[in-house]
C-alpha cells in the first residue's frame, strides 16, 4: 500500500499551477486534508516563453518557476516522479520507480506529446520539444556544434521556433502536414510566410513526415529532408498509458471530461489541459489557463460535498506568435496584427504569468 492522498494533483501544467497559486494567496480555499503534487521535475516551464529562450531573449530562469515554493504556499506536498500508470478503480497512481500512490479524489494535468514519425534506422537525432526539461537539456548540447536543422510541425509552436533559431543554424527546413497554420486566419498563415522567408526558414507545407529511415526525412515514401537533427513540434498525441488506464477516452486517446472537468467515466478523477478531451476546447495553453480556477472551486466542492461550477470554454482566444525578433504576429476574431509592440505586450503577457505564479 502506497502513501494515501486526500488529493492528488498529476503534474505541474498551466491550470495546476493556477490552482496552486489560489490556495497560496487564499489559504481557506484550500480543501482540507492531504494534498500532493506530483511533478517530474522541480521546475514548472512556461512554453510561452521557449521561442525568447532560444532566440537568446531569456536567461533559463526567466522561463521556469521553481515548484517547492509555490507548492510550500500552497499547503501542498512536492513529491518528484512520473506517473507510469493509472488504476482509477482501485485509486492508485503508479510511478515509474515503483512507488504508489493512493488517492480519494485525482487531478490529471498531464500534458501531452508531439506526434513523431516512426523511426528506422541511425544518424538523425529527433527531438520533442516536450517534455521542455529533456528538451532544453539536449538542445544545450547541440548548441555547441550547430548544424541544419528539420522542424516538423506547422503549428503555431513549429512557426516560433522556427523564427527563433533560423539566425543561429546553418539552415532552417518547417515541415507541416497541411497548410501552415491552420485553423488561424489565412491572413495571419501570410504573415508568417513573410517572416519565415525574410529569416531564410524553407517551408513544406502538405508534406507529412510518417517515417525517418537513417538520416532520410519521408513522406508516403519520398524523401523530404535529409540531415543529422530534426525537431518534433507536431500536434499533441495523447500519453498511452493514460488510454490504457480504464478512463474513458475520446478516439485520439485524450480523457473525455465533463463541464464540470470530471472524467466523463471516474467522477473522482478531474482532468484538464492537453491531457483532457471537451467539445470546443482546444489543445491550447490558453484555455488550461482558463480551467485553472474552475479547478480550484471544484476540487474543495466535491471534498466538501457542494455544488459544482460547469467549466464554459471561451469563443475567441488570442494567438500571439513571437517573431524571433523581438516583434509578434497576432490574431483574434478573424484580425490579424504584427509589429514590434505587439511583441513587447507579448513580453508583458509572459513576464506577469511569471510574476504571479513564481513570485509568490
Amino acid at each position: 500500500m502506497g502513501e494515501h492522498f486526500e488529493l492528488l494533483l498529476a503534474g505541474a501544467g498551466h491550470a495546476h499551477l493556477g490552482v496552486l497559486r489560489q490556495w497560496a494567496v487564499k489559504p481557506q480555499s484550500r480543501p482540507i486534508g492531504r494534498i500532493g503534487l506530483l511533478s517530474a521535475d522541480a521546475h514548472a516551464w512556461y512554453s510561452g516563453m521557449l521561442p525568447g529562450l532560444l532566440s537568446g531573449r531569456y536567461a533559463l530562469e526567466q522561463c521556469r518557476i521553481g515548484l517547492a515554493k509555490l507548492c510550500a504556499k500552497a499547503g501542498v506536498e512536492l513529491l518528484l516522479g512520473q506517473a507510469c500508470g493509472l488504476d482509477p478503480k482501485n485509486q492508485q497512481l503508479q510511478l515509474s520507480d515503483g512507488r504508489q500512490l493512493q488517492y480519494d479524489y485525482l487531478s490529471l494535468n498531464l500534458g501531452s506529446l508531439p506526434q513523431a514519425p516512426k523511426q528506422y534506422g541511425s544518424g538523425l537525432e529527433l527531438l520533442p520539444v516536450k517534455p521542455f526539461s529533456a528538451f532544453i537539456t539536449r538542445w544545450q548540447h547541440w548548441q555547441q556544434q550547430p548544424q541544419p536543422l528539420a522542424i516538423l510541425g506547422g503549428g503555431a509552436a513549429g512557426v516560433e521556433l522556427a523564427l527563433a533559431l533560423a539566425a543561429q543554424l546553418p539552415a532552417v527546413t518547417l515541415l507541416n502536414a497541411g497548410e501552415l497554420l491552420s485553423g488561424h486566419p489565412a491572413t495571419l498563415r501570410q504573415r508568417a510566410l513573410t517572416h519565415l522567408a525574410k529569416a531564410g526558414v524553407m517551408v513544406q507545407e502538405h508534406c507529412r513526415v510518417n517515417e525517418v529511415l537513417d538520416q532520410h526525412l519521408l513522406s508516403a515514401g519520398r524523401v523530404v529532408w535529409r540531415g543529422g537533427r530534426a525537431l518534433v513540434a507536431s500536434g499533441a498525441s495523447a500519453l498511452p498509458w493514460l488510454q490504457a488506464s480504464g478512463l474513458a477516452c475520446d478516439n485520439q486517446g485524450f480523457v473525455s471530461i465533463t463541464a464540470s472537468l470530471q472524467s466523463s467515466s471516474h467522477p473522482t478523477v478531474f482532468a484538464v489541459g492537453d491531457c483532457a478531451s471537451l467539445a470546443h476546447t482546444p489543445h491550447n495553453g490558453v484555455y488550461a489557463v482558463r480551467q485553472g480556477p474552475v479547478l480550484a472551486l471544484n476540487l474543495a466542492a466535491l471534498i466538501e460535498q457542494r455544488p459544482l461550477t460547469m467549466y464554459q470554454p471561451q469563443r475567441r482566444a488570442l494567438a500571439l506568435l513571437a517573431t524571433g525578433d523581438g516583434g509578434a504576429l497576432a490574431s483574434w476574431a478573424g484580425l490579424t496584427f504584427e509589429g514590434q509592440l505587439l511583441g513587447r505586450w507579448k513580453d508583458h503577457l509572459d513576464q506577469s504569468f511569471m510574476r504571479r505564479h513564481g513570485g509568490i
